[in-house]
C-alpha cells in the first residue's frame, strides 16, 4: 500500500460522492435536523440531539455507502480498477476513509449549529473520536451488506430491517419502556447502543462506566476485525462479480 495511491483514491472517493449528489443529500439532511431540533426544549435536545448524531454516524453511513456502491455498479467503475495496480486494500481503505470524512462533515455542520446557537456544553474530543469510530464500524459494516444486494431497493429494505432490528430496542431503553434490568446486559450486543454509549460520551453530564469502554472496544475492534475477516477478503469476489466474470 502507497500512502500517494491512497490519497488519490480518498480524493476520488470525495469527488464521487459529489458527484452523485450524496454532500448535497447530506447536507439537506443535516438543515432539516437543524431546524427540527432548533424548535426543541432544551430538556428534550439533551437527549435528542446525540440521537440525531448517533443516526447520522450509524445508519446514514450505512445508506451512504450503498449508494456509493450501486451507482459504481451501474458505471462499473469497479471492473475497470481491477486492471490497475491498486490493491483492494487501498480501494476498500479509501471507501471508509472518504465515507467517515463525508459523515463527520454532515455532523460537524449540526454539532457547530447548536454549539453556537444554544450554548451546548460539548467535550468536542471524545464526540468527534465517538463519531469517527461510529462512523467507520457502520461504513465498513455496510460496505459488507453492499456485497449481498441486488440492488439499491434491497439496499434500503435491509436498512429498515437494520433499524428495527437493532434501533428500537436502543430507542426504547433511552425512553424507559425496557425497564427490566437484564436489558443492559442484553443490549451490550447490540452495535447501536455500542455507537450511542461512545458518541453520548462527548455530551455534559456523560458517566463513563463499564459500558462505555465496551462501546469503544465494540466500535473500535470491531472495525478491524469486520475489515480483515469479513470487508477485505469478500472485497475480490464482489468485484469480480461485478465485473461480469
Amino acid at each position: 500500500m502507497t500512502m500517494g495511491r491512497l490519497r488519490i483514491l480518498i480524493v476520488g472517493e470525495l469527488s464521487r460522492l459529489n458527484k452523485y449528489n450524496v454532500f448535497s443529500i447530506s447536507i439537506l439532511v443535516a438543515i432539516i435536523w437543524s431546524i427540527v431540533l432548533f424548535f426543541i426544549d432544551d430538556t428534550m435536545l439533551s437527549s435528542l440531539l446525540p440521537f440525531v448524531l448517533l443516526v447520522d454516524a450509524s445508519l446514514m453511513s450505512v445508506m451512504y455507502i450503498g449508494s456509493v456502491t450501486y451507482f459504481e455498479k451501474i458505471e462499473s467503475t469497479i471492473s475497470t480498477l481491477l486492471v490497475t495496480p491498486i490493491t483492494n486494500s487501498e480501494l476498500v481503505l479509501s471507501k471508509v476513509i472518504a465515507n467517515t470524512i463525508h459523515n463527520l462533515f454532515s455532523s460537524s455542520l449540526i454539532i457547530i449549529a447548536f454549539y453556537f446557537i444554544r450554548d451546548i456544553e460539548l467535550n468536542f474530543l471524545l464526540l468527534f473520536f465517538g463519531l469517527i469510530l461510529t462512523t467507520m464500524f457502520f461504513t465498513i459494516a455496510g460496505l459488507s451488506l453492499s456485497y449481498y444486494q441486488k440492488d439499491f431497493t434491497s439496499m434500503l429494505m435491509t436498512i429498515m430491517a437494520l433499524s428495527f432490528i437493532f434501533l428500537i430496542p436502543t430507542i426504547l431503553y433511552m425512553i424507559n419502556i425496557l425497564t427490566w434490568e437484564g436489558w443492559e446486559y442484553i443490549l451490550l450486543i447490540n452495535p447501536i447502543q455500542a455507537a450511542e454509549q461512545l458518541i453520548g460520551g462527548g455530551f455534559k453530564g456523560a458517566i463513563y462506566n463499564y459500558q462505555y469502554y465496551i462501546g469503544l472496544i465494540y466500535m473500535g475492534l470491531g472495525s478491524v476485525l469486520l475489515y480483515l475477516f469479513h470487508t477485505l477478503p469478500k472485497f475480490q469476489t464482489y468485484a469480480i462479480r461485478q465485473s461480469g466474470v
